[in-house]
């Protein structure tokens, strides 16, 4: 069995597809040496100078980190510049997202925004950069069927995009590591401010994320992750499992998911994973396509560039990534507690998302802020069928700067309509995340998720 689960994720790493959209020329690629930075963004800073310019990012941990734990706040003695609340918002109204304002104004007596000074901590390993450069020039979008990409190694495929899926595909394959450990808390509140944690223990295979795919014989990977975790409370979900191997280009090759349910012992493919289906253990607060506020495949929405501006953004999150915190004191009635929520303001690519007519989805229109240093969305806001805001979502960032990585340490999910909310990504309790350079195929294939869970 593991054998043959063995050749199933190395399958998925062969490549394959049709190519559709060209890259971009050798000379204009040279921007990323120029006025760009290496994953595309651009250099300098704004003219008011509260964006400054970017200087590398972080290139090491501060003195106080202590290998093995949570990644302490390099910034710990900044205070904030402002904050913004419900009677001051119109200041600052250009700034904000449609979501952030109805956060605003659907609790102006408890939620705020403090605003610190912008840091653009964002970095990555040379090997990164280079392959990056490289995709420019060759990377290609895959339009037909599910959509993919093809030509592209290792992280972001178009740092000079020209439409708006080329940037959700820029987020999809960002460089987040080659091989992931963590453990994570999801918490659904209520209205009343009422929650239970559900914890699980959760690995992440990157076999894009590889510079070097000699050892398995292809040229391009396909295969963008391979997930799997185990549920370890409450009791009613302990030793329940899931393992998803996620191929980059989904027209012949779709998403395979296999769960395990710990009162049968039995191991279950999934036949449909994907899309506007309710994410499980989240109270429905949340689609399966919003872990990491989007994912997989973009065929059923049309996606339009609005261009750039500069919005407040969640950023340098490490008092929410704090070890040294409970949860309680991160969720609070109707949203997080603001006091350890930090916002920067920041240039971010707008990317509107339309249902296709024909197409189903529980959202028929989608805005996403991608953050430009990162390739991360920061901030996304969501419509119901009837064209009415109904969902804002944040993705509270931090550099793993001894990787260093950009990933988000907690992803905010914010019901308008029901006036509650969901977090995933709690690590304040559990041990830190770890990164490694090694994966092993055999440890994720139905038959590994069999002995993981138990």
């Amino acid at each position: 069995m593991t054998r043959i689960l063995g050749s199933v994720f190395l399958l998925c790493l062969v490549f394959s597809g049709a190519p559709g959209n060209a890259a971009v020329s050798v000379s204009e690629a040279g921007r990323l040496d120029a006025e760009l930075t290496p994953v595309g963004a651009e250099r300098t800073g704004n003219l008011e100078g509260t964006i400054p310019p970017w200087t590398g990012g972080i290139q090491g941990p501060p003195e106080h980190f202590v290998k093995g734990q949570h990644e302490v706040d390099p910034f710990s003695d900044d205070q904030p510049l402002h904050t913004i609340t419900a009677e001051n918002v119109a200041d600052y109204v250009e700034r904000l997202s449609e979501g952030q304002k109805a956060l605003l104004a659907a609790n102006p007596d408890t939620w705020r925004m403090h605003v610190y000074q912008s840091r653009r901590t964002a970095s990555y390993p040379e090997f990164v950069y280079d392959a990056i450069r490289a995709n420019a020039t060759r990377a290609e979008f895959v339009a037909t069927g599910k959509q993919g990409v093809s030509g592209s190694i290792v992280s972001s495929p178009f740092p000079i995009p020209r439409n708006g899926v080329e940037i959700i595909w820029n987020h999809s394959l960002r460089w987040r590591g080659i091989r992931i450990s963590r453990a994570e808390g999801s918490a659904a509140v209520t209205r009343r401010g009422n929650y239970r944690v559900t914890l699980s223990e959760q690995d992440f295979a990157f076999p894009y994320g590889i510079a070097d795919m000699t050892r398995y014989k292809v040229k391009y990977p396909e295969l963008m992750f391979a997930a799997k975790s185990k549920f370890i409370a409450p009791s009613l979900l302990a030793g329940d499992g899931l393992l998803v191997l996620e191929p980059i280009n989904q027209t012949d090759n779709p998403r395979k998911v296999w769960q395990y349910r710990h009162q049968s012992s039995r191991i279950l493919r999934s036949p449909h994973f994907a899309y506007g289906v309710p994410a499980p253990s989240t109270d429905g607060l949340r689609t399966v396509d919003e872990f990491g506020l989007f994912n997989g495949p973009t065929d059923r929405f049309d996606w339009e560039l609005l261009g750039k501006r500069e919005l407040y953004i969640p950023y340098n999150a490490y008092r929410l990534h704090s070890g040294r915190i409970g949860y309680s004191n991160i969720l609070h009635r109707r949203h997080l507690n603001p006091e350890l929520a930090r916002y920067e303001l920041h240039r971010v690519w707008v990317v509107e998302a339309r249902l296709k007519a024909g197409q189903q989805h529980v959202y028929s229109r989608r805005t996403f802020y991608v953050d430009e240093d990162s390739w991360q969305i920061a901030v996304s806001d969501t419509y119901d069928m009837d064209g009415a805001l109904w969902r804002a979502a944040e993705a509270h960032a931090v550099n793993f700067y001894t990787v260093p990585v950009v990933w988000s340490t907690l992803e905010v999910f914010y019901d308008l309509k029901q006036q509650r909310y969901l977090v995933n990504g709690l690590d304040n309790k559990r041990h830190a995340y770890r990164f490694d350079t090694e994966i092993d195929p055999r440890e994720f294939s139905p038959n590994a998720l069999n002995y993981y869970v138990r």
